[in-house]
């Protein structure tokens, strides 16, 4: 079988807006983010689907309700966004001298965790397990079409996992409200195209 895999960022946020860290803390869209993902679906660029799936997280499930209303949804927890443990809801310039944070964004492993929260490669196991989800539900459902709406950090570690020769982990970011295609057949990934170049 083949399938289109839409993987879809959540609306803005106030901590998006005030460039916070907000992993695991549960906010909803702010107001501006809620009128772009309007204006991004006036713009007829989300395509209908068989399969719903979010993170279960509020701004996922928010962004789904704006764009697709009031379908059945499957939540996959393992695509909730990266936990920032202490560093959740601080700004880089709130952080910058401590020390714990000097490891973090120095470290180019991936091995040093947040204190309280995650490494980047316990992220990227937990995310990988999440994606195998949505595959197993797409096979599961026999559905040739699924959106999933999560997060900036999941998309990022979702195409890394899959393209690691394309673009750095950090290059795979997607705007709010943007993502990217995978094209899905006979029981692998095969591709991607950016989600509004259809």
């Amino acid at each position: 079988m083949s399938a289109l895999i839409h993987i879809i960022r959540h609306g803005r946020t106030d901590a998006n807006e005030r460039r916070l860290y907000c992993g695991s803390t549960d906010i909803s869209l702010s107001e501006d983010g809620t009128r772009e993902i309007l204006a991004l679906k006036g713009k007829g660029i989300y395509p209908e689907a068989e399969l719903y799936i979010s993170s279960g997280m509020k701004r996922s499930v928010e962004t789904l309700r704006l764009i697709y209303g009031d379908v059945d949804c499957i939540t996959v927890e393992s695509l909730r966004e990266y936990d920032f443990g202490n560093f959740e809801m601080h700004s880089h310039y709130e952080l910058e001298s401590i020390r714990d944070y000097q490891e973090w964004i120095a470290d180019e492993i991936g091995d040093v965790c947040c204190p309280s929260g995650e490494s980047r490669i316990e992220f990227s196991k937990r995310v990988e397990q999440g994606i195998n989800e949505v595959l197993e539900e797409v096979e599961r459902c026999r559905a040739d079409s699924a959106v999933v709406i999560c997060h900036g950090g999941v998309i990022m570690a979702i195409m890394h996992a899959l393209f690691p020769d394309i673009k750095n982990y950090f290059e795979w970011q997607s705007e709010n409200g943007l993502g990217y295609t995978l094209l899905y057949s006979d029981g692998r990934i095969t591709g991607y195209r950016d989600l509004d170049s259809r």
